[in-house]
């Protein structure tokens, strides 16, 4: 089975995309923004590994079924992160006793 031979400027441009993309991530770092830090620091991370799954990983090139199967890991793990995430913001309303005192 062959495949495509991709370009060393494409690579480059990944590469250079994603060097960006980690100096964008560092300056928002230090720039407060409440709420939307978390939102824009998991955008900046969704964008970046996406660029690696797309290109260094070669899904671009790949079969339909290999396609099919990336897309079924991101669902999973879609899955998995609401489960999480609904049980650490539900965790809020709990009282917080002093474990000290039974």
């Amino acid at each position: 089975m062959s495949h495509p031979v991709v370009a060393i400027k494409v690579y480059v441009g990944v590469f250079l995309a994603l060097i960006t993309l980690t100096v964008t991530t560092v300056a928002v770092s230090k720039i407060e923004l409440g709420e939307y830090n978390f939102i824009v620091a998991m955008t900046i991370a969704v964008i970046k590994g996406s660029l690696v799954v797309w290109f260094f990983m070669h899904v671009k090139q790949a079969s339909s079924m290999t396609k099919l199967f990336v897309a079924a890991g991101f669902f999973w793990l879609g899955i998995m992160l609401v489960f999480v995430l609904s049980d650490y913001v539900s965790r809020g309303w709990l009282p917080r006793g002093v474990w000290w005192h039974s």
